[in-house]
């Protein structure tokens, strides 16, 4: 049976000029349960950082992240000693590890984007970061995240893949399936529609136990889409991705 995620109920821990809505995936499961994670999908932040914003340098400890822009330019420098601009269709994976710092500067116009924090499957690995260039405007769903190992071009430690897709209105889109992973399928901007449910900017739907059926493009829409086991195991010690209720 198909379970939604309504918007307007999303925390709001930071305002303008750093305006962050919090999405706690696990809510979409009602009162099943008490983590607000599903599975090791913990936390999406869906953020609009206005110009001028800088975000000093801070610490991240066992969250694996991926930054995925949806518009605007962030500058990113961190203690790996990288630094780069990151824009659409340029992915960031941060794997925290035992400590990773990072900082990030607004210098142009305002950026949209996901911060999307997940479990790793251990504490204290080695801190990394990651760095792809991909389509910016498909139709079709691309893979952007995968477990190590996994054809993927970014890899999370964890049983997770992410997807992303851009259909137009009026377009049908088919949903894959990942053997033994449950979907969660978030609407970054635009809306669709899955059987009768509409789904619009800041929502999300599941299925714990079939496919999702295809899904029909209201408007143009960026859509992010997971897989999880949801009873992978996990460090729940990280600095965002273990937060509890917010």
């Amino acid at each position: 049976m198909l379970q939604k995620l309504n918007a307007g109920n999303h925390a709001q821990p930071f305002r303008s000029p750093l305006n962050i809505t919090r999405v706690q995936p696990g809510d979409i499961l009602g009162e099943e349960t008490t983590d607000t994670a599903f599975g090791p999908l913990a936390i999406i932040d869906h953020a609009v950082m206005k110009k001028g914003l800088t975000i000093k340098m801070h610490e991240h400890i066992n969250d694996e992240i991926l930054s995925y822009i949806g518009s605007g330019i962030t500058y990113h420098r961190d203690s790996a000693g990288f630094e780069a601009p990151i824009a659409r269709g340029k992915l960031m994976m941060m794997n925290a590890g035992a400590s990773f710092w990072h900082e990030e500067k607004v210098k142009e116009d305002e950026v949209e984007m996901l911060q999307i924090f997940i479990r790793p499957n251990e504490t204290d690995l080695s801190p990394e970061v990651q760095f792809h260039d991909k389509p910016v405007d498909n139709h079709d769903w691309y893979v952007m995240v995968g477990p190590e190992g996994s054809e993927a071009p970014l890899y999370v430690r964890q049983n997770v893949y992410i997807l992303d897709a851009h259909p137009k209105a009026g377009e049908e889109l088919d949903v894959p399936v990942y053997p033994g992973l449950t979907p969660f399928l978030y609407v970054m901007n635009g809306e669709i529609m899955v059987q009768d449910l509409t789904i619009g900017k800041q929502e999300a739907v599941t299925d714990l136990v079939n496919p999702l059926p295809p899904l029909v493009a209201n408007e143009h829409t960026t859509l992010v889409l997971f897989f999880v086991e949801r009873n992978a195991p996990m460090s729940k010690d990280g600095t965002i991705s273990g937060l509890k209720n917010t």
